[in-house]
């Protein structure tokens, strides 16, 4: 069983996808579901806010570099509320390129 929740909060202009616990390989299907139900409503902007994880292992990574290609695809804004030291080192190798956390919408 995952160690993940999830919870969606939205208004008209953001999607905000807040994670806690372990993003691996055991939860990354239900993050692909909650992308996708985020996706599917068209918001101009999602915010994946990291700041509850305690692990990612390289199937989190994966899922949430392909939501921000996607993203980047569809021309919807996608940003990360940086997670703890050790979750964000996972991106320092690859350096995709996401909205800083600091130029995230506040009103989520």
């Amino acid at each position: 069983m995952a160690n993940l929740r999830i919870d969606i909060r939205t208004d008209e202009t953001v999607h905000v996808i807040e994670l806690a616990g372990d993003l691996d390989l055991a939860g990354v299907q239900r993050l692909e579901a909650a992308f996708a139900t985020a996706e599917a409503n068209r918001p101009p902007a999602l915010v994946l806010d990291l700041s509850g994880v305690q692990f990612m292992d390289s199937s989190g990574l994966r899922s949430v570099i392909v939501a921000a290609r996607r993203a980047e695809e569809d021309a919807r804004r996608f940003a990360l509320v940086p997670g703890k030291k050790q979750v964000m080192r996972v991106f320092e190798k690859i350096r995709p390129r996401f909205d800083e956390a600091a130029r995230a919408p506040r009103h989520f």
